[in-house]
């Protein structure tokens, strides 16, 4: 008889043997535990946590988890009526809260360093039929990456994460674990700051903030993390981890267990760790998610953004000055679908609010020669194996596998029409370009409107997502304390 893994097309040799020699590993490491994660639309990592023996078996067989978990806004409410007729018309498979299936990564094995005797795998869903999900994020990527590969090209990312990290006043009776306080969502701890802010990469202020992240630094190392550098950040208690360069599918799957792996130690620690772009208090900095991408050759592996001279009668402020005609082209797509991206890149209504003048955040649609108050930085030059293109238009908290696609399906389409970007910015907030949506519902409008971002994902997923987020929104618009809906939406749990 099949096993569910060979049921849905993609248990081969080289997967036995991952099977067997994770199995081995579980064995030979006394785990007890293995948790089955799997990262939702907002970029958390839900799953099960089966016993060892249990874990080995669902290497093939896989573990049954609830659809709901899908159609889930940022307060964990569904927000399709499952259990009307015809609530899940959009969405076949998904009616009455029925079972999808995780399937196991089993090469993406870990043991957790903060849990004794635990295991970690990373997980897809798939219909009991053994056919993909289509609504899961990591396969949106893939399929998008497919696309990208029918080119003949790769994708390389580079991460580069500012978030926050608070002392958790009461770690062990804090109000999130009191009873009296439960709520849906429920209070963050009450925190104080790990370094007061306001000296930028001040070394004094790394010293202060030495123990979280050295526990950041051993986590990210201990699950195989290519970190590069922690810094001091110039809001107060905020920080950056540097990352570097991995093929785009890796590099979403590091952002994912690096977020969710260092929330979790850290609070062990008596720490909050906050991916929240704007946290709720006064005199904040906002965080912002930089991502640094390039497109490689899919035979050679060169990077096919560097140009090895200038083009002919350019200047620095001439994407060919520093970009290949592929890279101008990719350029010009990031810039033609900014304002649909938006969403994807800044999903929630607290991220909007880093879009402001002077502040090292993007206001308006532009490209920038190493400018970071443009959207778009275009860094190296001619000979750089390095040349890349930077997005600094994303949070923190996006979901990495829809923040990279969407970065794939604008430029597709930018090579696609042979699209080239006007002259670069000088002056990124004295401009009258068009500008970055302001709002969620406003962005999620323009995703809509974008033809080419609406093919590339899909009419259905596009659909499925604006109908989420717009819970999301109209639940701020409604709420009578905007800070607090912010604070316990977003604060405590992302």
């Amino acid at each position: 008889m099949k096993s569910f893994a060979e049921q849905c097309g993609i248990h081969d040799d080289a997967r036995e043997a991952a099977a067997h020699h994770t199995a081995r590993l579980i064995e030979a490491s006394g785990l007890e535990l293995v948790r089955f994660g799997w990262c939702d639309l907002h970029g958390v990592v839900r799953g099960k946590t089966l016993t060892a023996k249990a874990a080995v078996k669902a290497l093939r067989a896989g573990v049954g988890m609830v659809s709901t978990l899908l159609l889930k806004d940022t307060s964990d409410r569904t927000t399709f009526k499952v259990f009307e007729p015809g609530g899940t018309a959009e969405l076949p498979g998904f009616a009455f809260a029925s079972n999808l299936i995780l399937l196991p990564d089993p090469a993406s094995f870990k043991q957790l360093p903060w849990a004794q005797g635990t295991g970690w795998l990373r997980c897809q869903p798939w219909f009991q039929d053994g056919t993909p999900v289509p609504l899961d994020t990591r396969r949106i990527l893939q399929l998008a990456l497919g696309k990208l590969a029918q080119r003949g090209f790769g994708m390389v990312c580079g991460l580069e994460v500012e978030f926050h990290i608070y002392r958790i006043k009461d770690p062990h009776n804090g109000p999130d674990l009191d009873p009296v306080q439960a709520a849906w969502p429920g209070q963050p701890p009450t925190v104080s700051m790990i370094h007061p802010g306001y000296n930028l990469l001040a070394e004094s202020w790394i010293d202060m903030a030495e123990e979280p992240l050295r526990i950041v630094q051993h986590t990210a190392q201990a699950l195989g993390l290519p970190l590069q550098s922690m810094e001091i950040e110039l809001g107060p208690s905020q920080v950056e981890a540097v990352f570097d360069a991995t093929d785009a599918l890796t590099a979403a799957d590091n952002m994912v267990l690096f977020r969710n792996g260092v929330r979790q130690a850290l609070r062990r620690a008596g720490y909050h760790a906050s991916f929240m772009c704007r946290p709720p208090f006064p005199n904040i900095m906002s965080s912002g998610w930089h991502l640094h991408q390039s497109l490689v050759d899919g035979a050679t592996g060169a990077n096919v953004f560097m140009r090895d001279a200038p083009a002919p009668g350019t200047t620095p402020v001439d994407a060919l000055h520093t970009l290949t005609d592929t890279g101008a082209a990719w350029l010009a797509g990031l810039l033609a679908h900014a304002r649909g991206m938006a969403s994807l890149c800044t999903p929630t209504v607290n991220g909007f609010g880093r879009f402001r003048p002077n502040a090292l955040a993007p206001q308006a649609v532009l490209w920038g020669r190493d400018n970071r108050g443009a959207m778009l930085r275009v860094v190296g030059g001619a000979g750089d194996g390095a040349t890349r293109i930077e997005n600094r238009i994303g949070e923190p908290s996006a979901n990495p596998y829809l923040y990279m696609a969407a970065q794939i399906h604008a430029g597709l389409d930018g090579l696609a029409r042979g699209l080239m970007p006007p002259r670069a910015t000088e002056s990124p907030y004295a401009s009258d370009a068009e500008m970055i949506p302001t709002n969620l519902p406003d962005a999620l409008t323009a995703l809509q409107d974008d033809g080419a971002l609406v093919e590339g994902f899909g009419a259905d997923f596009v659909r499925y997502y604006r109908r989420v987020k717009l819970s999301e929104a109209q639940r701020h618009a409604l709420a009578e304390d905007a800070t607090d809906f912010e604070r316990r939406e977003y604060f405590s749990r992302f």
